[in-house]
């Protein structure tokens, strides 16, 4: 296993059982038939070349060492999707009363967003990775939003390794725009929440009490079909 490999397994392995653990915190609200503050959880280990390009905006040296791992913090990323932004206080809540992990650091980029219109919440986690050489201490940052922050951040990821972070001013400035669009139609969707839930609620009901007629109008077909 080389040097890299080496440095990298603890965060692959933190992000797995993160995943797994904040995938449980839904899984519990639904257990207990109540509407989830997170959607969906997603992760991943920061590829090489980000790390290089990280390392050379903050001027340390691209090789694996404890500098590399505190000043590059979110070499593990996970993030939490919401449906509505008053969720995304509500996850952070959950965050700092859990005991499996340690917060560090936030970053309001909602409250107060990037200059080019990015919106989301970070937390800046310690999570203890527990390996055949004893327990190692991996920093991980975890982006909370909303969906529609999520969409908006995606292509904004996309167009700028295209532009290579310098944006022609139209492009800007229709960013910044769709920016204030995507954070108006969560703003829109926090108003008629109560409806919106308990449709979600009707329709997965509907669902249930549904299923098992389709399947007994399959075996009906099937049985006159012989």
């Amino acid at each position: 296993m080389g040097q890299w490999e080496r440095f990298l397994e603890p965060y692959k392995q933190a992000v797995s059982e993160l995943k797994v653990k904040l995938k449980g915190m839904r899984s519990q609200y639904e257990m207990e038939n109540t509407n989830s503050p997170i959607e969906f959880v997603t992760g991943r280990v920061k590829p090489l070349a980000s790390i290089y390009d990280k390392s050379l905006i903050k001027g340390i040296a691209f090789e694996p060492s404890e500098t590399l791992a505190k000043e590059i913090p979110d070499i593990a990323g996970l993030r939490m999707m919401c449906q509505f932004v008053d969720d995304i206080e509500h996850v952070v809540e959950l965050l700092r009363a859990r005991k499996d992990i340690k917060v560090v650091e936030e970053r309001d980029y909602i409250s107060h967003k990037k200059q080019s219109g990015y919106r989301s919440y970070h937390v800046i986690i310690e999570y203890p990775v527990q390996t055949i050489h004893g327990e190692i201490n991996i920093l991980a940052e975890i982006q909370i939003r909303t969906l529609a922050m999520n969409f908006w951040a995606s292509i904004e990821h996309s167009l700028n390794y295209k532009y290579k972070g310098i944006f022609p001013e139209e492009i800007k400035k229709r960013l910044q725009f769709a920016a204030e669009a995507a954070f108006r139609l969560d703003e829109e969707m926090s108003l008629i929440r109560g409806e919106i839930q308990e449709a979600q609620k009707y329709f997965s009901e509907y669902k249930e009490l549904s299923t098992p007629r389709i399947h007994e109008s399959h075996k009906e077909e099937r049985g006159r079909a012989r």
